[in-house]
Order: C-alpha cells, then structure tokens, then sequence
C-alpha cells in the first residue's frame, strides 16, 4: 500500500490540487470594541477667551477716567482708560455697577419691570472684577477640561449654559437690590455634575467613596467662598449646582461596565444574553432628573414672571 505524501510546509509549496487550511475560529465570542475617545477640550478653551475677551470690553465700556476722572481710578497710570473704579466701590478691581447694569447684569427690578428676561443668559457672561474673574477661570480649566476630555463638547456646553441659567433663575428670586453677574453658577453646575456622574456611574468606578468625598469637600469649600467674599451672590451658586446635578444624570450617564455594542460581536453570536447598555437606576435616575428639572424650571420662570 503506497505511503501518503506529507503536507506541504507552508501555502505556497502547495500544489493546484492542494486547498489552504481555514483559519482558526477567534477566541474570544466578540471583537474588542476600540478604547473609549478622548475629546480635545476646544470648548472650555473658547470659553476661557471669551470671559477674558468680554471683561476687557466690559473694562473699555466702564471708562473710568470719564466716568469719575482719572485722579480717583486704580491704576490709572497702566491701564489708562481700562482703568478700575475706586476699592471703596469695587473692592474686586472692576467695573462700575452702572456699567455691569447696562451690559446685561442681573437686576431684578429691570428684569421685571422692562421685561429684560435676556437677563437670564446674559449675566453669566460678565465679571465683577479681576479677582472674580481669575477665581472663575481657575475652576473652569480645572474642573471643563477633564469634563470635556470625557464627555464632549456638546454634553459639556449644554451643562455649563443650563446650569448658568438655573444660577440666574433662582438669583433672580431671591435678589433684593444688588446687581448679580458671572459664571459662578455654570460652574457650580458643573461640580454638581460630578457628583451625579460618579453617582449614576457608580458600577465602572474604584474607590468610589473617597472620590465623592472629596467631591463634597471641594463643593463646601467653594460654597464657603462665597459666603466670605465681598459681593458673591449664593443663590447662584446653589441654583447653579442643583441644575447642574440634576443635568448630570441626564447628559452624563455612562454604559454599565461590561457593556459590548452589538456591532462589536462575531457573526452569529448569541447576543440574546448580552447586557443591557445602562442599569434599571440609571434610567430611573434620568426620568427623576428631568422631570424634577422641567418642573423646577417652570416654577421658578412662572414666579418670577
């Protein structure tokens, strides 16, 4: 009985009559889906310039020398028409409150007598002085671009706006005779949407309660900053921060851990195991959020108006 040839070592010494070998199954049931993206934070970027940007025609509007005479302006001799107004009346190196009145501050009789409701946006883009405005930026580097890094530009713009809103709707309530401006309350926003991310998110997270503890720990202490700075309006930060922990469980929830998107999976995988892309109290917590949101937000807008 003849004595069969033996295979041929690799593909190409084989002979016409000879097929290749198929190639292993994979052996995982699914392919890796690629890592997670990483936003470039172009927005917090736009945002930073645009506050500094603002101020300086908030300062070249104010006029101080005009306004007063140049004799009583703070550095004066630097800054010439961009010059402060007096400490005795602006103690954070800023503008006069006429002029923050009539770039857009927050003034509750205007707002309700002339129907000024553009009030409302228009605040949280203007500063009260330097010091408000480094102390602003600061915590918007800090805090928008590891947010933006992993969220995105449109979830992170829709939460600083939102939150700079609910800032102004609830200052608006409670303000008597001052004028409110800045970002403050955006900014608490997005500190509270920190708080509910790791909160909604809690499953794909390690050492979760040392990380919402020192969430709460820096949220005190920014509130305690306010209390004891000149001229710093509360009301929008804690406006600020309930719109923005309430929004975080709306914009920022994440796909449980385990999670594959099924365009990931090898043909003909059983996928009717699969795990669903979010837990039962992630969806639960964004119909709570947006619900208490909505109302929150038509109940302040009907009183005030």
């Amino acid at each position: 009985m003849p004595k069969s040839s033996p295979l041929p070592s690799d593909i190409e010494s084989a002979g016409p009559h000879m097929a290749a070998r198929p190639p292993p199954p994979p052996c995982n049931p699914y392919f890796s889906p690629p890592p997670r993206k990483s936003w470039f934070p172009w927005l917090v970027l736009v945002l930073f310039w645009a506050n500094i940007g603002i101020f300086v025609g908030t300062m070249k509007k104010n006029n101080c020398p005009e306004r007063i005479g140049a004799d009583s302006c703070v550095f004066y001799a630097y800054l010439g028409r961009y010059s402060f107004q007096p400490l005795d009346e602006n103690p954070l190196y800023g503008p006069s409150t006429t002029t923050l009145e009539d770039l857009g501050g927050l003034e509750r009789k205007r707002l309700l007598s002339n129907g000024e409701g553009w009030q409302l946006w228009t605040c949280i883009w203007l500063h009260a002085g330097v010091i408000h405005l480094l102390a602003n930026m600061f915590s918007l580097l800090v805090i928008g671009i590891r947010l933006e890094n992993e969220f995105g530009f449109l979830r992170i713009g829709a939460l600083y706006v939102l939150s700079g809103f609910g800032g102004s709707l609830l200052s608006a309530l409670t303000l008597s005779s001052s004028v409110s401006v800045g970002a403050s309350g955006a900014l608490f926003g997005l500190l509270g949407a920190m708080i509910s991310e790791l909160i909604t998110n809690w499953t794909i997270y390690t050492n979760k309660c040392a990380a919402l503890f020192t969430l709460v720990i820096v949220v005190a202490l920014n509130m305690a900053l306010g209390i004891l700075l000149p001229r710093v309006d509360n009301s929008a930060h804690i406006g600020g921060f309930l719109s923005g922990f309430l929004l975080g469980f709306i914009l920022l929830v994440r796909p449980q851990y385990g999670y594959v998107s099924r365009k990931y999976f090898a043909p003909g995988h059983d996928i009717e195991h699969m795990k669903s892309k979010y837990k039962f109290h992630q969806y639960l917590l964004w119909v709570t959020a947006l619900v208490i949101l909505i109302i929150g937000y038509a109940i302040g807008l009907v009183k005030l108006f």
